[in-house]
């Protein structure tokens, strides 16, 4: 079972747990301590059950009985998810695809089609950033060098990306990916001057940055991430300014776009965080 949110013990759920029976959500409540607990069978079940809480039952619906109780298989649960995430699951197939286009960052006769700046001829890169190919200052966060770095980067995206989508929708989350990304893509370029960086770390930095600031001025439940994360994500990026993470292996880090990323993440989540407890509080 997964925990998918908690609320007061006064208040009065009937209406909510007879919505989530109507649409085929498996689902019980607990009590623990001073709150209650909703329980869902899936992670699909838990963030249709965090949304519907945020945005309460429809009215023209929770005055109607109960459907007698179906219990729905895991991939109907999985497909009313990814009618959600639309935008986190296509950025997760296009940085998928271009992996496999550039073999994970070996091949850079491809590589160079998604780097911040065209080369020039076949030996050399361009010195400066090429606005007529104005798609450059965002591709380079498809790109991923290994195995390792594609599999850290998109779990992460997933874990952010999908919180974000729920709460604020899909073209919100497509916005703050692209200003996270040009950001971050062009402080890397500007404090490096080296073509061949890639990669979502300096917008998951910037999702991560967002969430975190948010939630401390607008307490939600989609922006409520699992304790130490923060913690975690603030000390690998310590580490990797460090150099310690490259000593150990690990190749060059994109150290300037991480800490732009989440500098940007958190101005965005200060500004968009403050508007909504401004809103809340009137």
């Amino acid at each position: 079972m997964f925990r998918a949110l908690h609320c007061p013990l006064e208040e009065d759920l009937s209406g909510f747990t007879r919505y989530l029976r109507s649409q085929g959500v498996v689902h019980r409540v607990t009590e623990e301590g001073n709150q209650q607990v909703v329980w869902t069978a899936d992670e699909a079940g838990a963030s249709i059950a965090q949304h519907l809480y945020v945005e309460g039952v429809p009215d023209s619906v929770e005055a109607r009985p109960a459907a007698p109780t179906r219990r729905p298989s895991e991939n109907a649960g999985w497909a009313r998810m990814a009618k959600r995430i639309p935008l986190t699951l296509g950025v997760l197939l296009i940085t998928g695809v271009v992996a496999l286009l550039t073999g994970m960052g070996s091949q850079p006769e491809s590589v160079v089609m998604f780097t911040f700046v065209p080369p020039e001829n076949a030996q050399y890169m361009a010195n400066e950033v090429d606005l007529g190919q104005w798609w450059r200052l965002i591709t380079p966060i498809f790109l991923h060098f290994g195995l390792m770095h594609l599999a850290f980067n998109a779990l992460w995206y997933w874990e952010l990306g999908r919180r974000i989508e729920l709460r604020s929708g899909s073209l919100w989350l497509l916005g703050l990916t692209l200003l996270f990304g040009l950001v971050s893509n062009s402080v890397q370029w500007l404090f490096t001057g080296h073509p061949f960086f890639g990669g979502l770390s300096g917008v998951l930095y910037g999702l991560l940055g967002y969430c975190w600031i948010y939630q401390m001025l607008a307490p939600n439940v989609h922006f409520d991430l699992p304790k130490g994360v923060v913690v975690l994500m603030l000390v690998w990026l310590v580490l990797c300014l460090s150099g310690l993470v490259t000593l150990l292996g690990f190749g060059a880090i994109a150290n300037a776009a991480h800490v732009s990323g989440l500098l940007i993440g958190c101005a965005a989540g200060l500004v968009a965080g403050g508007a909504q407890r401004m809103g809340l509080s009137r």
